[in-house]
């Protein structure tokens, strides 16, 4: 489903971050993605998820190249295709959790009856998540555990092929972390969808069925 070969990335002020970095992931996996702070983690994450472009190399997405797309072709893509979640939840706080989860599906033309099934599919979600009580509170009034969960309920909304979470326990407890892990990894199989998983947990790597080291630019076992 995700192909990517030979990228490499380069900033003015950091040098080269990646060096022809090559992955494959299908349909359901799970990786887990370790290394030092500024090994390009996150680099790879925005590259994956078209916020940011490769110096060279290809990216393709269900046999079709994506590393060209244009601003709105990009933004398409992350609209239909891509999840994220970051290690700060990024809640907008003069809107409550309902509102919050329910805010990507904005952009999208949606009929009456795909957004009825969108509202079945969140409640699901939340349920699922353990914060179906929460809807109607403000991010000011649930705990940094809570507010992690429903961005993760916000991620899937749209029902992404690809979960990108980049650090997403890095503010949380241990108790608080191991809840997320294991909600990521229910979602992963249920929904069969790739997950990418950026951390230094050594706890949170060792439920992912494969975790890699990036190292000088370069993903290895």
């Amino acid at each position: 489903m995700l192909s990517i070969k030979n990228i490499s990335k380069s900033y003015i002020q950091r040098g080269q971050v990646l060096d022809n970095l090559c992955l494959e992931l299908n349909e359901g996996d799970s990786v887990a993605i370790m290394g030092p702070s500024g090994s390009g983690k996150t680099t790879l994450m925005n590259i994956i998820g078209l916020l940011d472009k490769p110096d060279s190399g290809e990216i393709k997405f269900r046999g079709s190249s994506i590393a060209d797309y244009t601003d709105n072709e990009s933004a398409t893509y992350r609209n239909r295709n891509i999840g994220f979640v970051f290690q700060d939840h990024l809640l907008l706080p003069h809107l409550t959790v309902s509102e919050n989860i329910f805010l990507p599906l904005l952009p999208a033309n949606y009929s009456i009856d795909e957004l009825a099934a969108k509202e079945r599919h969140v409640i699901s979600l939340m349920k699922k998540s353990g914060i179906s009580d929460l809807a109607d509170k403000y991010p000011f009034n649930i705990s940094g555990g809570e507010a992690q969960r429903v961005a993760l309920v916000r991620a899937l909304v749209n029902n992404p092929s690809i979960l990108l979470a980049d650090e997403p326990t890095g503010s949380l407890d241990s108790k608080n972390a191991d809840i997320l892990g294991e909600l990521l990894l229910e979602i992963n199989k249920e929904y069969g969808m790739i997950l990418i998983l950026a951390t230094h947990s050594a706890d949170l790597a060792k439920k992912i069925s494969r975790i890699l080291r990036l190292e000088e630019g370069r993903l290895t076992d």
